[in-house]
């Protein structure tokens, strides 16, 4: 299977956004806020859902 590229683009940037922020999920969460309210680009967000029951499979 091909590589292609722009997955290859988004693997890079994760890598290097995750290696400034030592590996740490709550360090790379609240660098992604600092990026939102630096672009003051408006943000919102969508009301939750209420999860749908699934029947069992017999």
């Amino acid at each position: 299977m091909e590589s292609d590229p722009i997955v290859d683009e988004i693997h890079a940037v994760r890598k290097v956004l995750s290696r400034a922020s030592d590996d740490d999920i709550r360090k790379i969460a609240e660098a992604a806020k600092a990026r939102q309210v630096e672009s003051g680009t408006k943000t919102f967000r969508l009301p939750s859902r209420k999860a749908k029951a699934v029947r069992q499979a017999s």
